[in-house]
């Protein structure tokens, strides 16, 4: 009897069903954006298991909202939590840090002194010549755990705060040099989706 009062509640409507959508819209968005992250990893196995999940609270939410068209609070809960959810999955995206990235360096300036402060931080480094639009150039590719980027940046930035380098996606990468005493938080989690990755 007090839940039937409950339910048929101001309190309920205007309130507690409002913060209930908008809470299931934070965990429908964000599962959906870790979901993205697991499917360009290659995740096929895990990533549906996300999707179940992720459609089924957004099936409940879309639900309330069906039931409760008269309610803009309803509304307003719906849309704030779709941005929260947003801010939220960017934001476990960033703890997870999933994937390694290849950095490429260009420069003009003699790379020798990069090369050695990335190979003391443990970093596996190739180097070449080549020629740009501006003349002769070295370029150093390195491949680091997506969680060493901010790092790696740092010291080209320390080379030259004017070089130009990109960063790109690793589908897959296989022996190599990376920094052990930080890369065991990386290796750890490769090791927990191992086998939910896409057979290669």
């Amino acid at each position: 009897m007090e839940n039937a009062l409950l339910l048929n509640s101001g309190l309920y409507a205007w309130f507690i069903l409002p913060v209930l959508i908008f809470i299931a819209r934070v965990a429908d968005v964000s599962m959906g954006t870790v979901r993205v992250i697991f499917v360009a990893r290659g995740l096929k196995y895990i990533a549906p298991i996300v999707g179940f999940f992720e459609i089924l609270i957004w099936l409940m939410a879309i639900g309330q909202i069906m039931m409760n068209l008269s309610n803009p609070a309803c509304y307003i809960a719906y849309a704030g939590g779709f941005a929260m959810g947003n801010f939220v999955g960017i934001c476990i995206a960033e703890k997870l840090s999933l994937g390694v990235v290849h950095i490429r360096v260009v420069t003009k300036r003699d790379a020798s002194e990069l090369v050695k402060r990335l190979t003391a931080a443990d970093y596996g480094v190739t180097s070449v010549a080549g020629h740009g639009t501006a003349g002769e150039v070295k370029v150093v590719f390195t491949i680091v755990p997506r969680r060493e980027v901010e790092s790696v940046v740092e010291l080209i930035k320390q080379f030259n705060p004017k070089a130009f380098y990109s960063i790109e996606e690793v589908g897959f990468v296989e022996k190599g040099i990376f920094p052990a005493k930080r890369a065991g938080n990386f290796f750890g989690m490769s090791r927990v989706f191992r086998p939910f990755r896409k057979g290669k």
